[in-house]
Parts: C-alpha cells; structure tokens; sequence
C-alpha cells in the first residue's frame, strides 16, 4: 500500500523527490501521513478534496483486501502549530 501511495503522490507533484511518507498505527488502523512540497499540498488535495478523496478510495481498496483499516492524512507545512493557515502578509502599498 505504501508503494502506491508514494507512487501516486510522486505522479502528482512537481517536486517528487520531496514526497514522503510516515506510517503509524492510530486508533486500529494504519495511519499514512503524506508529506509534500508546500507549493504542491494543493495538487494532492485537489478541487474541493477530490484528488484526496480519490487517494483515500484506492488505499482503502487496497486495504479491504487484505483485512486492514486506514487512514490517509496530508501533512500542511503551511499551518501554524494552532492548525490555522498562515495570516496573510500586511499591505505594505497603504
């Protein structure tokens, strides 16, 4: 599973040498965190999460198949550590 996803992801991306992929265990099931390049977070995720989505099918395909529960998260790098995304830069132009 965790070569589909990388293979995938990489597909997807402009920077694929900078994908990368953690796996733990939460809650029953295994937790796939998906790390990308920040200029790249939105193509993963795509128009209304609907690439993330997608990603989540196929894993969670793959993992019926063999009698396991996942999870997929995209780790943000642009979030600060409340959760929130960055303010955005004051005019300077006033």
């Amino acid at each position: 599973m965790e070569q589909l996803l990388t293979y995938l992801a990489r597909a997807l991306v402009d920077q694929p040498d900078q994908v990368g992929l953690r796996i733990s265990e939460a809650d029953g099931a295994q937790l796939f965190e998906l790390k990308v390049a920040p200029e790249d977070v939105g193509k993963v995720i795509g128009r209304d999460g609907r690439t993330v989505n997608a990603l989540r099918t196929l894993l969670n395909a793959a993992a019926q198949k063999s009698g396991q529960k996942v999870r997929l998260e995209i780790l943000d790098d642009r979030r600060n550590a409340a959760g929130t995304p960055p303010a955005a830069a004051p005019d300077a132009s006033r």
